[in-house]
């Protein structure tokens, strides 16, 4: 039987402790602040990032550098077989193009993954890959897996501010403008790794009613089938807002009794870089029985 090694990086929200935790390896993601470079768990943490954030300092994400990447590859196949590399969605980034590109120098021995995925339910095909290593499977093998099941998940995320999202170029000035003089609150999705617009609300309540029905929506329609068979699994994730999140978890978990609650955690900086603070945001994901 072939070693197997898993790749990730901090787009998933996995940190450095759960990386070691789970006995793969992390990437931290690069972000550059003000013309200085930082790395996601590095020398930036959660609590560093949203205090820049509050200022008026720019923010904005940066792809791993290829060169170091391959060097990491190179060092992993001198103890390992295959690689299983599992990067943020290509939906988002270039960076997932980019290793793909590279990984055709390594006769197979690197398999890059585009699993469509980011935060929450990124995490949940870290976890399938390093449960399918145990079960002998080969990285080509994992690959075609978490390819297959990329769109076999949803996130949908209440936006406390659109500051960010200005920022960044989703959303216009004037619409900016007009949605915080009226109160709005936009509600995101994201699907097959792109962050797109869902509802616009005027009030958490709202907000959280639409989640729960989007949700309820995915677990009724085109997921039903994996949560009779049991492997639809469903989390929470937030930016700065704690109780909060854990507040939404427990009507989640009241809820959807018959899927899995996996955790509450933290959204990776990539987005809560287009995001800001005050996120409150659930996904479900099916998962490797």
């Amino acid at each position: 039987m072939k070693k197997v090694a898993v790749i990730t990086d901090t787009n998933s929200g996995i940190s450095q402790e759960e990386a070691k935790k789970l006995g793969c390896f992390l990437i931290p993601m690069p972000f550059i602040i003000d013309g200085e470079e930082f790395f996601e768990g590095v020398n930036l943490t959660q609590e560093k990032f949203y205090e820049i954030q509050q200022t008026e300092k720019r923010i904005t994400t940066s792809q791993p550098n290829i060169n170091k990447i391959v060097d990491l590859w190179k060092d992993i196949l001198k103890e390992y077989d295959e690689i299983v590399h599992i990067p943020m969605s290509s939906g988002i980034s270039q960076s997932c193009e980019t290793a793909l590109g590279f990984a055709q120098q390594f006769d197979g021995k690197v398999q890059v993954v585009d699993n469509r995925r980011i935060s929450i339910s990124m995490k949940g095909s870290v976890a399938d890959a390093m449960n399918m290593v145990k079960d002998g499977k080969s990285a080509k093998e994992i690959k075609q897996w978490l390819e297959e099941t990329a769109l076999d998940s949803s996130i949908y995320l209440l936006v406390d501010t659109l500051k960010y999202l200005k920022q960044g170029g989703r959303v216009t000035p004037a619409a900016a403008a007009i949605g915080t003089l009226l109160g709005i609150k936009p509600v995101l999705q994201i699907q097959g790794g792109k962050l797109d617009k869902l509802a616009k609300v005027r009030n958490i309540k709202s907000a959280k009613e639409t989640m729960i029905e989007a949700i309820k929506k995915d677990l009724e329609g085109r997921f039903a089938k994996f949560v009779r068979e049991g492997v639809m699994h469903i989390s929470v994730a937030h930016t700065c807002n704690l109780d909060a999140a854990k507040e939404f978890a427990n009507e989640i978990k009241a809820t959807f009794k018959d899927v899995v609650f996996d955790y509450v955690d933290e959204l990776s900086l990539s987005v809560a870089t287009h995001t800001g603070p005050k996120v409150l945001a659930v996904g479900c994901y099916r998962m490797y029985k």
